[in-house]
């Protein structure tokens, strides 16, 4: 299979384009490198089935060859990222992710966006299933990538209905792992890097807010899965096992062995009170289900931060 990723060299993209190697396809990786860094893909420019073209796809996406199947990625994910490249983030939503769409369209491939649990806005359902329709404020600072991703999402069940393209989408909720920047301003990414410092780990209001987080192994053998069984979607991506943004820093501080105490800061502006995925849509229709503890996914991660993080530097990261 020749499979084509966008947004390839991002954190979720890269683990990707490594599964579908490691199974014998072959990879085309675009990345505009905004976002997205080459350090996540070094290692795999030298395979002999991956290929890596420097693209911003809002401008077109032209692969010679055949495709088989398209995932689109590209994107920016953190809050420091979309609120930086605001207009850019509508822009990959948009026209991006026509450009995907019409790649797909042209060969016949099959295609998957993967959209986020952010269409659920600051949920009043709880946990979020697939039927909920969000409680999203649509002009709000952080509405640039949530609207984005709901356009995208209009748009891909649109090129379905309209033009019989094998379409899937699914939500993604929060992800952990290696690769993760550690200044993008994620709480797991700043809580490793603030604790692995022996600086003050920032918890955004009382830290009583929740999130569910997914080992990026686990999410990424989903979007491979969701592909593969052709579902159109939507579905919901993430590990059901609901933590506090408190519990979060508590548990990264103890997986790092640190004394770091914790700080309160204010909430971002539409921050969601709750995160949770209901998944039994998944568990259905794919046979999917995360297998990775949070305890075992963050000892698993704090490696990579210990590399990556600027240890002795006295930067407190911003949280967002």
């Amino acid at each position: 299979m020749r499979a084509v990723v966008t947004g390839g060299a991002g954190f979720v993209g890269s683990h990707l384009c490594e599964r579908l190697l490691a199974r014998g396809d072959e990879v085309v990786c675009v990345d505009d490198l905004s976002t997205g860094r080459a350090e996540n893909i070094a290692h795999l420019l030298d395979h002999a089935r991956f290929r890596f073209v420097h693209q911003d796809v809002t401008e077109g996406l032209e692969i010679p060859g055949r495709v088989d199947a398209v995932y689109h990625l590209a994107s920016p994910a953190s809050p420091l990222d979309y609120l930086r490249l605001p207009v850019e983030t509508l822009l990959v939503g948009s026209y991006g992710t026509r450009n995907a769409l019409e790649l797909a369209r042209r060969d016949g491939a099959a295609f998957l966006l993967t959209s986020t649990s952010e269409v659920y806005g600051d949920p009043q359902v709880h946990p979020q299933p697939e039927s909920y329709w969000g409680n999203v404020n649509p002009i709000g600072p952080r509405s640039v990538y949530d609207e984005a991703k709901r356009f995208g999402e209009a748009l891909t069940a649109a090129y379905r209905r309209t033009y019989g393209v094998r379409t899937t989408i699914v939500r993604i909720f929060n992800t952990y792992g290696p690769r993760m920047r550690a200044d993008d301003g994620r709480a797991v990414p700043a809580f490793f890097t603030q604790a692995l410092a022996g600086l003050p780990l920032t918890v955004t209001g009382d830290g009583s807010q929740t999130r569910s987080l997914c080992y990026v192994d686990d999410l990424v053998e989903g979007l491979v899965t969701a592909l593969e069984t052709g579902v159109s979607g939507p579905v919901n991506l993430g590990n059901p096992e609901e933590v506090t943004v408190r519990e979060l820093a508590l548990a990264v501080r103890e997986v790092c062995a640190s004394a770091s105490p914790l700080t309160f800061v204010p909430r971002p502006e539409d921050d969601p009170s709750l995160r949770r995925p209901d998944v039994s849509a998944a568990r259905r229709e794919l046979g999917w289900a995360p297998r990775t503890p949070l305890a075992e996914g963050l000892a698993r991660t704090v490696g990579w931060f210990r590399d990556a993080s600027p240890v002795g530097e006295g930067v407190l990261p911003a949280l967002v």
